[in-house]
């Protein structure tokens, strides 16, 4: 599957927050230092982290719960229902740019933005981008029992199953083969 650059640091940006939930039970976004991190960390370009404040902070926490819906849709249906009501009332206004070096992109929210209409425009429109491609089955939790982190398989095959195969994979691998040794 081909995604350019700027849809696939949308998607980076969508599962590192839907992940911030995902942290062993601690919530990487409790609050307005960890919302200044994720920020300062993903490089979320217009935002000025020095005036990130508790507003900010629920409003991202509610732009992850609509994602962690779309990422739970039973349909394409209902995922760009979702899609739309999000990107809607982010008061998407598509531009072009080619800042900090990078060759001409879209930004889909408007100058000034919240970190949070930032966020539901440019990741809600890269998880449109997958909905139309006929790809949403691609937006996938972890397979692990008791994970539960999400990502986006961009694997050739769709096969992907866990996070990251070197620890959830491997983990199950190693208990399986663990298992199998004490059968026999």
């Amino acid at each position: 599957m081909l995604i350019n650059h700027d849809t696939r640091c949308a998607l980076d940006h969508t599962v590192d927050l839907l992940n911030t939930a995902a942290e062993d039970a601690h919530d990487a976004l409790a609050d307005v230092e960890g919302l200044r991190a994720f920020v300062a960390g993903h490089a979320v370009s217009e935002v000025r982290i020095d005036r990130l404040g508790a507003a900010d902070l629920g409003a991202v926490r509610a732009v992850r719960e609509r994602f962690a819906d779309i990422f739970a849709a039973p349909s394409d249906r209902a995922a760009a229902e979702l899609i739309n009501t999000l990107v809607a009332a982010a008061g998407t206004t598509p531009r072009l740019t080619d800042h900090d070096g990078h060759d001409w992109h879209v930004h889909y929210f408007s100058p000034g933005a919240s970190v949070a209409d930032h966020l539901a425009a440019d990741c809600g429109m890269a998880l449109g981008f997958m909905v139309v491609a006929g790809e949403r089955e691609r937006l996938r939790r972890c397979g692990a029992p008791g994970c539960g982190r999400a990502f986006v398989d961009l694997s050739r095959n769709r096969s992907r199953r866990y996070c990251s195969s070197r620890t959830c994979g491997n983990r199950l691998h190693v208990a399986a083969y663990r298992a199998r040794r004490r059968e026999s």
